[in-house]
């Protein structure tokens, strides 16, 4: 018998052969806050590596600036995009928020550790959000180029030719496209990767989990997404240096929102249930 936590080395190999019972719990529409208020008090407990983490979206955000400066339609799928796989970048914080939540010391040593595990069910979710975020940023710009009678450029082009073009047509059809594709990976995904790093279920339970808990909870979800939404346009909005604070802000909150929304009826081994948290050594 497989004895590793869930989370350890050779995650994979822990998989069961028949899926976990999961239970998933009902939400109501203040815990959101609670997420991004225990998230941040997981970041201010461990800060360097999160702060790691903002800090490298920020350098991406700068090249991308860079490299499309001139080409803004391009820029806003690209930027778009990367909320698509962001979940699976901030895998290794997960990890420090749930080390916390044990009562450890975690460390720049943890994230490692999760991305030197090789789990191939990580990769495969990460793979396919690529290619989706990918498949967005190709058709967004497909379809800003092809729809808009004069080159986009700059900022101001979009603002002036895109968002308040008259008449309904395309900043209507971006937005309505780019909705129709964040819905459903986000109800793919809004769970899976911390119930993958913490669970050995297969990726198709930790998908259809994620789904469950969508439909059970509806408007509570949205409200989450929209959250998110808001703080990582914030973030960009502020010359991306918030960016820095926001994306492992939001990594920290969104390990709360899966402990909050999925249970077992037998719990894991690896932690304490969440009622039974204990502080984190000092």
């Amino acid at each position: 018998m497989n004895t590793e936590p869930p989370g350890s080395k050779n995650t994979t190999a822990g998989v069961h052969k028949e899926p976990l019972a999961l239970v998933v719990h009902t939400a109501t529409l203040h815990q959101p806050l609670q997420w991004l208020q225990r998230g941040w008090g997981d970041l201010m407990r461990c800060p360097v590596p999160g702060l790691l983490h903002g800090a490298a979206s920020l350098i991406f955000g700068a090249l991308l600036v860079l490299l499309a400066r001139d080409s803004f339609w391009l820029m806003a799928g690209a930027f778009s995009g990367f909320l698509i796989v962001a979940p699976v970048v901030a895998t290794g914080l997960y990890a420090i928020s749930r080390a916390l939540e044990q009562g450890q010391r975690p460390g720049i040593a943890t994230v490692v550790q999760v991305w030197r595990s090789g789990d191939t069910r990580l990769v495969r979710f990460g793979l396919l959000l690529a290619l989706a975020g990918t498949g967005w940023v190709l058709t967004s710009a497909s379809l800003v180029t092809g729809w808009s009678q004069v080159p986009i450029l700059k900022p101001s082009d979009f603002l002036r030719h895109v968002v308040l073009a008259d008449g309904v047509g395309l900043f209507e059809a971006w937005l309505m496209l780019g909705g129709a594709l964040a819905a459903p990976i986000f109800a793919s995904s809004v769970v899976a990767i911390p119930l993958l790093l913490d669970r050995p279920c297969s990726l198709m339970q930790a998908v259809l989990t994620s789904w469950r808990v969508v439909l059970a909870a509806p408007a509570v979800l949205a409200f989450w997404a929209a959250l998110i939404m808001g703080i990582t346009l914030l973030g960009m909005a502020s010359a991306l240096l918030g960016l820095v604070v926001a994306v492992p802000w939001l990594a920290h909150a969104s390990w709360h929102a899966y402990r909050d929304l999925i249970g077992s009826a037998q719990p894991s081994a690896a932690r304490p249930p969440a009622s039974s948290r204990q502080p984190a050594q000092r």
